[in-house]
């Protein structure tokens, strides 16, 4: 018994003096206890990365399984959505545009008012970008075909489908596309990247949505039922103002049926096609002018 208290006493001394000379050198060192705690905390936030308001969701995959992806951005009341590439590989500059869009909100977040949340999908015809660029993620111009035969087959999906004819406004199993009958499938909504884009905006409801495009150098209204809404047309001409496109209220150059723009009118959501000037140029100071300017403009309804 005597054993064992004298080998504990010993211990607690050891302990003690380990401590006590712990204190010591701390005393000794340029730095008090307080400050190295505040080094501690301050090495500890350095290294945990901020709270981002950045997300991403997946919103279905194509025709040949390729994702079709949302980024998010804010968590405002007011929700604003940006589509690009529904012509895959034909409108590249489209998707690359969308893509600039997230570049520029992630080097910039004091751009997004508080009030707004923003969704992007930089392509909603993965498979038609994939048969044009060799990718259906990000590309450079450099990876772009030069084979006119090859660009105009990426305009359509794996099924040959032209999406911006597969939505529930006036659709027909054939429509138009520069006075070629294009197919629009089997039935409205027959695609799965058209499913995505239904089921996105039926779930998130956006208060207003763009989709880029190329090439007329213009932004255009929507309606299905050929009556330009209120909300389509200051959408509209907010956009067309601050970038410098024309505004034209309704597209006549063609008839077409079935687009993604109309349908989205239909259903009580604002919606605009931007037409970039030619199938090469993103002009992306022009499309941000147009884009702040509907920030500004939502953030104060």
């Amino acid at each position: 018994m005597k054993k064992t208290s004298r080998s504990l006493g010993i211990a607690l001394l050891a302990a003690g003096i380990v401590v006590v000379l712990g204190v010591v050198l701390l005393l000794m060192s340029d730095k008090s206890v307080e400050d190295s705690l505040l080094d501690t905390v301050e090495e500890s936030t350095t290294t945990t990365p901020a709270v981002s308001d950045f997300r991403t969701e997946t919103l279905g995959t194509s025709v040949e399984g390729r994702l079709i992806q949302a980024f998010i951005y804010g968590r405002g009341d007011t929700h604003l959505l940006f589509v690009g590439g529904i012509h895959g590989g034909y409108e590249w500059n489209s998707t690359l545009l969308a893509y600039q869009l997230i570049d520029y909100l992630e080097a910039n977040p004091g751009t997004l008012p508080a009030g707004l949340s923003v969704s992007i999908v930089p392509t909603a015809n993965p498979d038609g970008l994939y048969g044009v660029v060799g990718t259906s993620g990000r590309f450079t111009p450099a990876d772009v075909s030069v084979d006119d035969t090859v660009l105009a087959a990426g305009r359509f999906n794996a099924n040959d489908v032209d999406l911006n004819r597969n939505f529930a406004c006036n659709w027909a199993s054939e429509s138009s596309w520069r006075g070629q009958t294009v197919s629009a499938g089997t039935s409205a909504f027959s695609e799965p990247e058209a499913q995505a884009i239904r089921n996105y905006v039926l779930n998130s409801l956006p208060d207003a949505a763009v989709f880029f495009h190329s090439a007329a150098g213009a932004v255009y209204g929507a309606a299905c039922d050929g009556v330009l809404g209120p909300g389509t047309k200051r959408l509209l001409d907010t956009y067309a103002r601050a970038s410098g496109y024309r505004a034209v209220d309704l597209f006549t150059a063609y008839p077409i049926t079935g687009d993604v723009e109309s349908w989205l009118t239909s259903i009580g959501i604002p919606a605009v096609s931007v037409e970039l000037t030619n199938h090469t140029d993103v002009e992306l100071q022009k499309n941000l002018a147009g884009i702040k300017a509907l920030f500004d403009h939502y953030n104060q309804k």
